[in-house]
């Protein structure tokens, strides 16, 4: 099968935070927890053959990035086969002091990038988004879920059929390839370890 629309969350590796200690969060300087889930490199990333699963015609892809690797998002892009278009910013509503030094992060980007000649469907005005945290059932914020409303925009912009990489749960109507959802697709690449798909 060959997709319109990619959407890819990479397990970009870097940690998630300040250790919690007994007394609460250390500071940020203090050390650094793993995330819930296993991560790749740049290089791993970039290797992935998802130029192999973009329709012929065309393909747009939403690249999910944080503020540390946004310039390696772009290289990822580019190995993929697609030209980086747009960027598109999640402001979150900051939580605690947040993450990073001298300015809490609070915001989430992700690269609208184009291969060949696909049009959009439908056009959303502005870059910047306040949507809201998906949360668990117990109350906590669900680290590194996106919010539904993201999928809402990428449906009103970009045609079908659409896949998700490293997806978290399935979505009607969606393809998806991760550990922690049903795979539709199998990505055949040496460089893709167990249990990375997140």
């Amino acid at each position: 099968m060959k997709y319109r629309t990619i959407v890819a969350d990479p397990p970009w590796n870097q940690k998630g935070g300040p250790a919690r200690g007994r007394e609460g969060w250390l500071d940020s300087n203090g050390p650094s927890r793993d995330l819930p889930y296993p991560t790749m490199s740049v290089e791993e990333i970039a290797a992935l053959p998802v130029r192999d699963l973009r329709e012929e015609v065309g393909c747009h892809l939403y690249l999910w990035a944080t503020n540390r690797y946004l310039r390696d998002a772009f290289d990822v892009a580019l190995a993929w086969g697609f030209r980086p278009s747009t960027i598109l910013v999640w402001a979150k509503a900051p939580m605690g002091g947040g993450l990073g030094g001298a300015f809490g992060i609070s915001t989430e980007f992700i690269i609208f990038a184009r291969a060949g000649r696909l049009g959009h469907t439908g056009r959303v005005t502005g870059t910047w988004f306040q949507w809201k945290r998906p949360y668990r059932s117990d109350g906590k914020p669900d680290h590194s879920a996106k919010p539904g409303a993201f999928y809402d925009v990428v449906e009103s912009v970009s045609p079908g059929p659409y896949l998700e990489l490293f997806a978290r749960r399935q979505r009607l109507g969606w393809d998806t390839w991760g550990n922690e959802a049903l795979e539709h697709v199998a990505l055949d690449a040496p460089l893709v370890r167990e249990g990375a798909g997140r």
